[in-house]
């Protein structure tokens, strides 16, 4: 890769000579996590683009356009259909069920996003964690409250999760929340609820460094966790900075799961009383026992849609 002779890395020098070894430099390390990363955003933009163009041109036109030279109808001469709001008709239901529904696309596309409440939805935002939808929404909000996964335990807490959990936060937790199984634990799912002890819980934590007349946060907060939140006893998050100037993965806490997810109940508490109203505390009846695995629709024309 980039012109990298790797029989060259992969040699260990120490007083008995050099000899071949698996083990990487840490800047090499660093280079191939940061290369891993920028690739798969890259290619989440692309995909995010591509599904959201039919959304934003005339559909009919966009697919069809002009066939044996006859001039198609254009978009000023067919009435638009108007969007409908989101009124709940999904509430309860498991993606692994609806992603397999003749005709289910269509009907999404016909709601209007129900976080942006501007843009036609696109796909149908379902918990991960549980396997219920939430609602449908438009590909940019979709994209937005989307981890940033570095591995499958490890994520990066990008700078829109200032506004998540800031400015916007009763917007996100009440849509967050439309999923039985957070709602019943009045908790998040486990990457967001990590992205948060991140950005709000250790905010005062991360290191800074001067930049003019201020201060500016250094590096990139990062959060990785082991174990299961759904064996709470095991499941321990820490919270390090990348790219520090004063070390280079520097850890700033680690934090029990039911530390954090007690955390989040109080600061849910404050931030949007109503939605901790409708939650929990820890109310498993009618979840799932075993949770359902996420399963594409694989039909080909709607493949983007979920």
């Amino acid at each position: 890769m980039a012109g990298i002779d790797w029989r060259r890395v992969l040699v260990e020098r120490t007083a008995e000579g050099a000899g071949r070894s698996w083990w990487l430099p840490r800047e090499v390390v660093r280079l191939l996590d940061a290369a891993a990363h920028a690739e798969a955003q890259w290619l989440r933009t692309v995909t995010v683009r591509q599904a959201s163009e039919p959304a934003t041109g005339h559909t009919g036109e966009h697919r069809q356009g002009r066939s044996d030279g006859v001039p198609q109808a254009t978009g000023a001469s067919r009435p638009a259909i108007p969007l409908r709001l989101y009124g709940g008709e999904l509430t309860g239901q498991l993606y692994s069920v609806l992603s397999r529904r003749p005709g289910m696309s269509r009907k999404v596309a016909g709601w209007t996003c129900t976080v942006c409440q501007t843009t036609a939805a696109a796909v149908l935002d379902h918990c991960h964690e549980h396997g219920y939808v939430r609602a449908p929404v438009c590909s940019s909000c979709n994209t937005l409250e989307r981890p940033d996964h570095l591995y499958s335990n490890d994520i990066r807490v990008a700078g829109r999760y200032t506004r998540l959990f800031g400015t916007d936060a009763a917007d996100w937790l009440g849509h967050w929340h439309r999923c039985p199984g957070c709602r019943t634990r009045s908790v998040l799912p486990l990457p967001h609820l990590a992205a948060w002890t991140a950005n709000t819980a250790c905010r005062t934590l991360r290191p800074t460094h001067r930049e003019g007349h201020a201060r500016k946060p250094c590096g990139v907060l990062r959060v990785s966790w082991t174990g299961s939140q759904n064996a709470p006893r095991s499941c321990l998050l820490t919270v390090s900075v990348d790219f520090c100037p004063s070390g280079e993965h520097r850890v700033l806490a680690q934090v029990p799961y039911r530390e954090a997810a007690d955390r989040f109940r109080s600061w849910l508490a404050e931030t949007a009383p109503a939605v901790a109203a409708a939650a929990g505390p820890d109310r498993l009846e009618g979840l799932p026992a075993q949770f359902r695995p996420i399963i594409a629709d694989t039909s080909g024309e709607d493949l983007s849609l979920f």
